[in-house]
């Protein structure tokens, strides 16, 4: 197994797998360590719906479906801000134009581009999907529950040796994840993960994104 530093530091959005299954007791084993995250009053927010096989395969091919369609409904939450602006469009550019690189797609080409999005909902091949929801009635906090209840399982996966990627992508569908799931009224569909062993063959796994050094976003008050 990795170690803390060594998890957190291989972490990274995977967007290709092997169909190397993933046995269910590792998959209970992240979970049961995920759910150590902290939360409000120990409120834990969170719940994750856990598909495998026939159930993964049955909601892929129906948001799949709906892609090709381009029937996309407004996510129940704001995730990206309203306007863009610098430095925050200026990464979002710069690791958009790095993925497409690898997968030799050019700027323009909205056919290649719709089909990269589609891989999304295959959850990228992986033989685990996620989809997480928090109840409507829970404050903001909530997110930031559910958020590190995420990073827990995603550093947790690497220390198996697995991969994840974490998709917002999957909000834009939630009425279809909402009738597949059986959600009740209450739930909101934050996002989904794909959970798996990352195909080294694959163009995308290549991307190694960039962060910023802690001088740029730490301040330290010393006096």
């Amino acid at each position: 197994m990795l170690d803390a530093f060594a998890a957190i530091g291989s972490r990274r959005s995977v967007r290709g797998f092997l169909d190397t299954p993933v046995p269910e007791a590792d998959i209970r084993r992240i979970l049961t360590v995920a759910s150590r995250a902290p939360s409000a009053t120990n409120t834990q927010p969170w719940h994750v719906h856990v598909l495998t096989g026939a159930a993964r395969q049955a909601l892929s091919d129906e948001i799949l479906a709906a892609h090709d369609r381009h029937e996309t409904v407004a996510p129940e939450y704001q995730y990206y801000p309203l306007a863009w602006r610098s430095p925050y469009l200026d990464r979002r550019r710069k690791v958009g134009f790095d993925l497409y690189g690898h997968m030799q797609i050019a700027r323009g080409d909205k056919a290649a581009m719709h089909a990269a999005h589609a891989r999304n909902f295959s959850f990228f091949g992986a033989p685990v999907g996620m989809i997480f929801t928090i109840d409507r009635d829970m404050g903001l906090g909530a997110y930031l529950d559910l958020g590190m209840f995420m990073e827990n399982i995603m550093v947790a996966a690497r220390a198996l040796g697995l991969d994840t990627c974490p998709q917002a992508a999957f909000a834009s569908h939630h009425a279809i994840i909402r009738r597949r799931l059986a959600l009740p009224d209450e739930a909101v569909v934050m996002c989904g993960m794909s959970l798996g062993h990352a195909d080294p063959a694959v163009p995308a796994n290549a991307l190694k994104t960039e962060r910023e050094p802690v001088e740029q976003f730490a301040t330290f008050v010393r006096e």
